[in-house]
């Protein structure tokens, strides 16, 4: 073993170190003791001259006599530290002096950075007779390096036996760890190395002389232990040996047999892999097969279907008897739930094949579910059941997401509440919190039971048997409303008991892109003297109403307060005369019926907030009634402008029945248009013709509307000329298509006057420039 890496050594170093560090530590103590001894010693015995010379320096200055000052100096300059010595009289002029060279060596920059170069002494005179009179100075001069050179020489010395003693006592250390420790353990190490590696069980290790009761002795015979250990496991690991050879022939005959039972299992495995991939890729072309199969039903069932609805809505707008128009109304509206069947089997077909897009652009939540419930609202008031919009005043004004998928999970709620509700009220509510949009929707219809609550969002599932035959519907809205929740990573709900009602719960993480609004008033009297309410608190609008008038600071008082700025009542309260005997102080509101169904009081006209409440209406008809300005709103059908005049159409489509449909709706908008059977003739009649926006059919014979689209777009004539797609087909993708080729929008068939209209007029208005005269 190496001597620096025995224990012996690194114990020695590191006490030697320790004790080495110790005294140095010790001596420069010592040293600095001594340093601050030697000053005080320097200035004592200085003063103790000066002291000594004080009596004789006197009496020579008193007599003047400059012989015996010239001896008292020189007897100082004696002292080897003093190198000048002076009496000086009182006016400053030398009587005597004396002096001499300072003396030098190479300790002297070291002796003068301690004590420095030199320090001088001055004693006044004075003779005990004439203590008031100055006889002048005694001054010395001293020579610091006298005592330097000693306190260097002692700190020296200091510090050299300081060093020998670590010295000596590192070597005493060194013998005696090495005798007492090392010695000892390299004899157990090398009684160690003597065991045989084979039969360790076989050896045992000597206690080394005078260690029996020590560490090293403790240690050896721990070893030992371990040793009798060792042999106790080699004795049971024979034993061991001896039963696994017994077993092992055992063994590898069950190996053997497991093997074989192994490669038969794999065999039947792979027929199995084979047998599901081919399972699977029959599955992909089933599902290939069946999204075709959806465009194909989408495109054979709308194409006509449109002509149906296309021509009872011509039917309807012309001159009818009264039985002709219920006759053909009742043909429109069973055409109408067609369609809202075959768009429900088509949005639950695209939402399992993951084909359904959401769209992410900003809407209003409360314009959402307000357009929903008013448009629903006459068939709740046919039900003679009440229609409730209870949404939170404080409900963000603009969310980021789907408004079209948001508006069907609110029309299915609603129209599935009315649709079993049979009296009382169908209430919606709407409301943020910790990041989530949360809406309610609850009737007081017939209810569910416990085992039909667990299969309610399966598509075609219904309440009870007869629930189908009393009610109608095909239980696909639910199921929808449930697809469409959770593509949004929403959650829905529903908790229900029967003949007490159902209560849906919706919760949308839609992002808030502005807050909740502050109603601008522009007649300050409604925040000053309130409303008086006369409205029953079991009217279930009432509530609604009072939160939202106290949300935008106006006091809600009682009917017989005095001079409010507007006086609220229920219609009812109308009708049966309550109020005719009554004179107001203040506008009269009535709440419930529509406007054009009550006669005027004295001839003035009545303000009507018509239910379900909505609160840019309630918010314009408090406005109004109090003398402020009413607002223009844009916005829905009444945004739409008047037709703009001479705009030319050019509609391709090869359906005979749709190209009557449609071109008479464009007619009856006050617009020109042209027929073209397929694309080959729509860019026949753009070579003869110009046209201010081309409605191109997608599938059609001769030339398709994508291939005649993209035939258009090479012409640099008709590069900007407005394309809009119009098609039977809804499945995912074909949008994107009749984009990808150059077309600029998309409409879908059966075709809606309204929406036509929108699309055209918008195109139109964005400055669709107009096809150039043919070359």
């Amino acid at each position: 073993m190496p001597f620096t890496k025995r224990l012996s050594f690194r114990l020695t170093r590191s006490t030697v170190l320790l004790a080495m560090l110790l005294g140095i530590l010790l001596n420069m103590f010592q040293v600095t003791l001594d340093y601050f001894h030697a000053r005080k010693s320097m200035d004592e015995e200085i003063r103790a001259l000066m002291d000594i010379s004080y009596s004789p320096a006197s009496q020579i200055a008193y007599n003047i006599d400059t012989r015996l000052a010239k001896e008292l100096l020189d007897g100082l300059l004696r002292h080897p530290a003093i190198v000048d010595a002076r009496i000086a009289d009182p006016d400053g002029r030398i009587l005597a002096a004396s002096n001499r060279q300072s003396s030098d060596s190479r300790y002297r920059v070291l002796s003068d950075f301690l004590f420095g170069p030199n320090r001088e002494y001055s004693e006044n005179l004075r003779v005990p007779q004439l203590e008031e009179i100055p006889l002048g100075r005694l001054e010395v001069r001293i020579d610091t390096h006298h005592y330097g050179t000693a306190f260097i020489s002692r700190a020296t010395n200091t510090l050299i036996s300081g060093f020998i003693k670590s010295l000596v006592l590192s070597i005493i250390l060194l013998f005696i760890f090495y005798f007492i420790l090392t010695k000892p353990l390299l004899r157990v190490i090398q009684s160690l190395r003597e065991v045989e590696p084979k039969a360790p069980e076989k050896m045992r290790l000597p206690v080394p002389a005078k260690h029996d009761d020590d560490e090293i002795g403790q240690m050896v015979g721990i070893i030992n232990q371990h040793l009798d250990t060792i042999d106790n496991s080699l004795d049971q690991v024979r034993l061991a040996e001896s039963k696994m050879k017994h077993y092992s022939s055992k063994l590898e005959r069950e190996v053997e047999d497991r093997t074989r039972e192994i490669s038969e299992k794999n065999e039947a495995l792979q027929r199995g892999n084979r047998a599901l991939i081919k399972t699977k890729e029959d599955a992909v072309h089933r599902a290939r097969s069946r999204a075709n199969f959806l465009a194909s039903m989408s495109h054979e069932i709308r194409t006509p279907l449109n002509g149906v609805l296309g021509m009872l809505n011509l039917a309807l707008e012309g001159e009818l008897e009264g039985s002709q128009r219920n006759r053909l109304e009742i043909a429109y509206n069973a055409g109408q739930s067609l369609l809202s069947l075959l768009n429900d089997i088509l949005d639950i077909s695209k939402v399992e094949a993951g084909k359904l897009s959401l769209e992410a652009i900003e809407f209003s939540l409360r314009d959402v579910i307000e357009e929903c419930a008013t448009l629903l609202s006459q068939q709740a008031r046919n039900r003679q059941i009440e229609l409730v919009i209870d949404l939170d005043p404080a409900l963000p004004e603009i969310y980021q997401g789907d408004p079209t998928r948001v508006r069907q999970i609110v029309n299915n709620l609603l129209g599935n509440g009315i649709k079993f509700t049979e009296s009382g009220e169908v209430r919606i509510r709407a409301r943020n919190q910790n990041g989530e949009t949360r809406i309610d929707v609850i009737d007081t219809g017939i209810g569910m039971a416990e085992d039909t609550l667990r299969r309610i969002f399966s598509p075609f599932s219904q309440g009870k048997a007869d629930t189908t035959r009393r009610y109608g519907g095909t239980g696909l809205g639910l199921t929808l409303c449930r697809q469409l929740v959770e593509r949004m990573h929403g959650q829905i709900s529903v908790e229900s008991r029967e003949n007490k009602g159902t209560h849906f719960t919706v919760i949308l993480p839609m992002p808030v892109r502005a807050p909740a609004r502050a109603a601008d008033f522009t007649s300050p009297a409604l925040k000053e003297f309130g409303v008086a309410l006369d409205i029953s608190h079991a009217n279930p609008h009432r509530l609604p109403l009072e939160r939202q008038l106290q949300a935008w600071n106006i006091p809600v008082l009682e009917p017989d307060a005095e001079a409010p700025s507007a006086y609220l009542c229920e219609t009812t309260a109308w009708t049966r005369g309550a109020l005719t005997d009554r004179r107001l102080p203040c506008p009269l509101i009535l709440l419930g019926e529509p406007q054009q169904s009550i006669r005027s009081v004295s001839g003035s006209e009545l303000r009507v907030v018509t239910l379900p409440l909505r609160r840019s209406q309630l918010e314009e008809v408090l406005n109004v009634a109090t003398g402020g300005t009413a607002k223009v709103r844009d916005g829905g059908e009444e945004a739409i402008s008047q037709p703009s005049e001479g705009l030319s159409i050019l509609l391709v489509e090869d359906n005979r029945v749709n190209q009557i449909v449609a071109s008479s709706m464009l007619r009856k908008l006050g617009y020109r248009v042209d027929l073209a059977e397929n694309g080959e003739r729509a860019i026949s009649a753009l070579n003869h013709s110009r046209y201010d926006i081309v409605l191109m059919d997608c599938q059609m014979p001769v030339l398709d509307g994508y291939e005649a689209t993209e035939r258009i777009r090479r012409n640099p004539a008709w590069r900007e000329l407005p394309i809009i797609a119009v098609t039977a087909n809804v499945m995912q993708g074909d949008k994107d298509d009749c984009l990808a080729v150059g077309m600029n929008d998309y409409i879908t068939k059966p075709y809606n006057k309204h929406e036509l209209q929108n699309i055209i007029e918008r195109w139109a208005a964005n400055g669709g420039t107009r096809s150039r005269d043919p070359e």
